[in-house]
């Protein structure tokens, strides 16, 4: 993985410096910033790839820099919290970011993920090498240009969204239960993911349906799971 290049936000040199040793030991390049203000300027200066984003920060928080990033980039964003309740992992799922992490955390894990991220990123709109134009009732998936519409408007997704997107959309009609897809898009095991799930499920509704309360396209199937109507 050496071509890609991942900035860590954090105001602890000593996590920072840590979480960069064990990046390079996988070939991945590391940039570092001490704030969200500071990322704001290395994501001007570099090619980045992934954020490793700390909540706790001065002068530009966690939350407040994934939701100035988002404005413009659909770059995958790991959130890095100090706290463990599920609010605080919500919130940042909310504003923008793919995954987060509670400190203190298991080194390797935190690189398996950015990895899983970044496969995922990188190979986005690809399903087996087929690319193809999916159009369900003016909702458009295009695998080539990595693209969602409705009724020709270019939406707005972060990596995340678009591969449940994808996910649902490939198989139209087929009920996903929360645990199928967090394993399918996160790519690994699923345990305790339903407000992660829900959070991204809520954030697309927004995003593609006229009305989220009576969603369209993106469906629940009560006790089950979810699907996008063919």
């Amino acid at each position: 993985m050496s071509k890609f290049s991942v900035l860590v936000v954090d105001d602890e040199p000593e996590i920072s410096d840590a979480i960069e040793i064990y990046l390079k030991n996988e070939g991945i390049n590391v940039i570092k910033a001490k704030d969200g203000i500071e990322a704001i300027e290395r994501l001007n200066e570099h090619t980045i790839h992934l954020i490793i984003l700390d909540i706790m920060m001065p002068r530009l928080d966690g939350i407040a820099t994934t939701f100035k990033i988002r404005e413009k980039e659909n770059i995958p964003i790991i959130i890095l919290s100090a706290k463990s309740e599920d609010m605080d992992k919500i919130h940042g799922l909310q504003v923008g970011a793919d995954d987060y992490m509670t400190k203190p955390f298991n080194p390797l894990e935190l690189v398996a993920r950015v990895k899983s991220q970044l496969r995922r990123y990188v190979s986005l709109g690809t399903y087996e090498g087929k690319e193809k134009i999916i159009n369900l009732n003016g909702l458009t998936l295009d695998q080539s240009a990595k693209e969602v519409t409705v009724h020709g408007e270019i939406i707005k997704l972060t990596p995340t969204e678009y591969k449940i997107i994808e996910l649902l959309m490939t198989n139209a009609g087929r009920v996903f239960s929360i645990t199928q897809i967090y394993e399918q898009v996160w790519q690994e095991p699923g345990y305790n993911v339903e407000n992660t799930v829900a959070v991204h499920i809520r954030k697309i509704r927004e995003k593609i349906e006229i009305d989220p309360k009576n969603p369209r396209h993106l469906k629940v199937v009560w006790g089950i799971g979810y699907k996008i109507e063919k």
